[in-house]
């Protein structure tokens, strides 16, 4: 695989320098031709400059980049910028632009906007925020993804993004939605005991193998549920990694026979107001 990563340091970005300059470069080189996978990291100021150029360029230059199965949009580290602040814009027209698209990520959700799309190869959609709106949670239901086989949502917390409730992320899990769908992360997320106890006998955790609900506010009340759950025996691995369980719950999942991740595990304070989710600001 051929992979290679584009970002904008402080200095370039000084000096005007712009990410689709760099993807012009990038086009005009035969690495373009042969080249997998993209990162976008920083494209210079992404606190206050979406990625709506960055999404044009892509677009007008695809047919230089026709090997391209992998897309990264918006890596980058704190330091650069914290993910509510990366600006993001409508990047839906990267599923039309690149049909043989397989894995697509996503990190930042402010100006995030999906459209409904219908797209024939992506396995793969990660969403890495502190919030996550529900106009987007409903776009990705409302989306034709048939061989999506990994769906990774950061829902977060509504001081961030996230807007939505439990029934906006049960839209995404209705029977028939991703057919081979074996992965699914709803993570991150300040409802976590919510959507556990809803998962516990959904139908859809009879294709998966692996149900991550890692990185949020999981107590014992969402942990029981998921523990009684004959579906959940089934699965080849759950993540509930970082989370607010109890020691008692912690050993039960030990005894529970099947590879759990509990790892993590934060101060189980009996005010919910002071359990968050890992990733916010």
């Amino acid at each position: 695989m051929s992979e290679i990563k584009l970002s904008i340091d402080y200095e370039q970005y000084e000096e005007g320098i712009k990410m689709k300059d760099l993807l012009e470069e990038l086009a005009n080189k035969p690495e373009g031709a042969e080249l997998t996978s993209l990162i976008i990291g920083d494209w210079g100021g992404s606190y206050e400059n979406d990625s709506s150029e960055i999404v044009e360029a892509l677009t007008r230059l695809k047919d230089r980049f026709p090997r391209l199965r992998k897309l990264f949009i918006g890596d980058m580290g704190f330091e650069e910028c914290e993910v509510s602040w990366i600006m993001q814009s409508n990047l839906s027209p990267i599923f039309t632009a690149y049909p043989e698209l397989e894995s697509f990520t996503i990190k930042g959700s402010t100006g995030l906007e999906l459209e409904p799309v219908k797209h024939a190869k992506l396995q793969e959609l990660a969403i890495i925020c502190g919030g996550l709106g529900k106009h987007v949670l409903a776009s990705i239901s409302q989306a034709e993804f048939s061989k999506l086989k990994k769906l990774e949502l950061y829902l977060g917390v509504d001081e961030y993004g996230f807007d939505g409730g439990l029934s906006d992320v049960l839209a995404l899990i209705e029977p028939g939605k991703f057919p081979e769908l074996t992965y699914l992360g709803l993570k991150n997320s300040e409802i976590e005991d919510e959507i556990a106890i809803a998962l516990a006998d959904a139908p859809i955790l009879g294709q998966l193998h692996t149900l991550d609900l890692s990185l949020g506010t999981l107590t014992d009340k969402g942990a029981e549920a998921l523990l009684n759950s004959a579906k959940v025996q089934n699965l080849k691995f759950l993540n509930l990694s970082y989370h607010y369980m109890s020691d008692d719950m912690m050993n039960r999942w030990a005894n529970a026979g099947i590879e759990v991740d509990t790892s993590e595990q934060q101060d189980a304070d009996d005010d919910e107001d002071y359990r968050y989710p890992l990733l916010t600001e």
